[in-house]
């Protein structure tokens, strides 16, 4: 590993992550964006779900960093019980809102102790939920999530990629292009608003960002760069 950060500054940051990442995803528009979102996300998160969709079909399955419910709408009618769960209270109010009578609960992944062992044939981490917690919350996910799938069960996440073309982001002005002139004038509006502050909140995280071996974390670009972010390559998650 690393030994560049010093242990000090590494436990003043790791403290830092989870209130900076928790005060961008309850932000209104954070809320408002996710409770926007339907379908899949790519078509590998497609592929993923309907490969296990069969054995995993009637069967309990649990729904981590759910947001505003994107994912229920196609996991619920899958299970024969469904449980969401997601760590900030706005967005378990937006998912109430949307899907009522939909089972979910506000709950840390790192701390799964409401549910018993072997419970649920399925755990599904989407949106690269998985990296808005640091190296050690990671893998309490991972332990407690081994612990809550019975055997044979199966869990699907998503991570950002930390030899990608997506790691080390920095603001600018990003204006998708459309021949619509209504839409690229409203779209140009919107970038120019919140470069300010993207700038203020890169300036203020990038100081938090970490490199290790197989493994960073960095300031990333989504919500107006709100967030920090662990980065991983593949044969470190496997490891």
């Amino acid at each position: 590993m690393d030994t560049s950060t010093h242990p000090s500054a590494f436990a003043s940051a790791t403290g830092d992550i989870d209130a900076i990442n928790r005060r961008a995803w309850s932000r209104g528009s954070t809320v408002r964006e996710y409770e926007r979102l339907h379908g899949w996300t790519d078509p590998g998160e497609r592929a993923a779900i309907e490969f296990a969709a069969n054995e995993a079909r009637g069967q309990p399955i649990l729904d981590i960093g759910v947001g505003a419910g994107r994912t229920a709408q196609f996991l619920e009618p899958l299970a024969g019980s469904y449980v969401a769960i997601d760590y900030t209270e706005a967005m378990v109010r937006a998912f109430r809102k949307l899907h009522p009578g939909v089972r979910i609960e506000q709950m840390d992944a790192r701390d799964l102790s409401a549910f018993f062992d072997g419970q649920f044939a399925l755990v599904v981490f989407s949106f690269n939920g998985i990296d808005a917690v640091d190296h050690d919350g990671r893998a309490k996910v991972l332990r407690e999530v081994h612990r809550v799938l019975r055997p044979g069960g199966r869990f699907l996440f998503s991570a950002h990629n930390n030899e990608g073309p997506g790691r080390g982001e920095r603001p600018g002005l990003r204006i998708p292009f459309t021949w619509n002139p209504v839409k690229l004038g409203w779209r140009s509006v919107k970038a120019l608003g919140a470069l300010p502050r993207s700038l203020s909140n890169h300036r203020k995280y990038r100081q938090l960002n970490e490199e290790h071996d197989g493994w960073s974390m960095q300031n990333a670009g989504a919500h107006e760069f709100g967030i920090l972010i662990m980065y991983t390559t593949l044969a470190e998650q496997q490891r």
